[in-house]
C-alpha cells in the first residue's frame, strides 16, 4: 500500500467508525421498537380476550358491577342491567360517528330508585337531530330498565389532539364524566355512579337514539408493526455488514 492509499484509508476510518456507531444506535432503536410492539401485541390480545369474555357473559345487577369497580377500577364492557327514570333535560352530547354519519352519542342521566344517578349512553343521533325537540318520540318517560355495557371513566383528556369540550354548546369531544354530570342540571348534592353505561341495541321509540354503538372490535396491528421494525433492523444490519466487508477489502 503506497503512502497516498494509506493516507486515504486513515482519513476514512473515523467516518467509517461514525457510520457504524450511528448504525448500531439506530439498530438498537429499531429492535427496541419491535420489542415494544411485541409487548403491545400481548397486551392487546389479553384485552381482546377479556372483552370477549365479558361481552358474552350474562348482565349483572348494578350493585355487583359497583363492587367490581370498587375492587379493581375496571368494569369496561361488563354487561349490566339498571332501572330508573331518565332526566332527558340533562342530555349531554358527545361528538361521534356511526356507520359513516357524523352526529352525537346521547348521554342521559338516569335517576336510580335509590336517588343516585348514572350517565347512560343511549346511542347515536344524526348531527341535525341533536335537538331533542326533533326526536321527542324517543324521550321515554317513566321508569325504564336499561341493559348495556359498563364503561370505565376517563381519568383525563386522552389526547392533546382532541379539541376541548364546548360545554356552552353542549358538545363533548371526550367523555369528561364529572363535567357532563355537573352541567346536566342535576339536584344539589347528587351522587353519581362512578362509571358510564352504554345501552344495548334495544330499539327506542321512533328509532332514535340508535343504541348498541359500543365499539368492541378493536384493531390489532401490533404484529405487523413488530415485523416492520424487526425487518428494518435486519436490513440495516445487512447494510452495515456489507459496508464493513467492503472497507476490509479496501485496506
Amino acid at each position: 500500500m503506497n503512502e497516498t492509499t494509506g493516507s486515504v484509508a486513515d482519513r476514512s476510518r473515523p467516518r467509517l467508525a461514525l457510520l457504524i456507531g450511528l448504525g448500531l444506535i439506530l439498530f438498537a432503536v429499531l429492535i427496541g421498537l419491535g420489542t415494544w410492539q411485541v409487548q403491545r401485541l400481548h397486551w392487546k390480545e389479553d384485552l381482546l380476550a377479556t372483552i370477549d369474555e365479558r361481552t358474552h357473559s350474562a348482565p349483572l345487577p348494578l350493585t355487583d358491577v359497583e363492587k367490581q369497580f370498587a375492587a379493581s377500577h375496571d368494569v369496561d364492557y361488563t354487561p349490566v342491567t339498571v332501572t330508573g327514570t331518565f332526566l332527558h333535560q340533562g342530555e349531554r352530547h358527545f361528538f361521534s360517528t356511526w356507520q359513516g354519519d357524523s352526529g352525537f352519542n346521547v348521554y342521559t342521566p338516569l335517576q336510580l330508585e335509590d336517588g343516585r344517578f348514572v350517565l347512560v349512553n343511549r346511542g347515536f343521533v344524526p348531527y341535525d337531530l341533536k335537538d331533542p325537540a326533533k326526536r321527542q318520540q324517543g324521550e321515554i318517560a317513566g321508569k325504564v330498565t336499561v341493559t348495556g355495557l359498563a364503561r370505565n371513566p376517563l381519568p383525563a383528556k386522552p389526547s392533546m389532539m382532541l379539541p376541548d369540550n364546548d360545554v356552552a354548546k353542549n358538545i363533548f369531544y371526550w367523555k369528561d364524566r364529572d363535567v357532563m354530570a355537573a352541567t346536566a342540571g342535576l339536584p344539589a348534592g347528587f351522587v353519581l355512579v362512578p362509571f358510564f353505561i352504554d345501552a344495548d341495541k334495544t330499539p327506542n321509540p321512533g328509532g332514535l337514539p340508535v343504541g348498541g354503538v359500543t365499539i368492541i372490535d378493536l384493531p390489532n396491528n401490533h404484529l405487523q408493526y413488530a415485523v416492520t421494525w424487526y425487518g428494518l433492523a435486519a436490513a440495516l444490519a445487512a447494510v452495515l455488514i456489507l459496508r464493513l466487508r467492503r472497507s476490509a477489502k479496501e485496506q
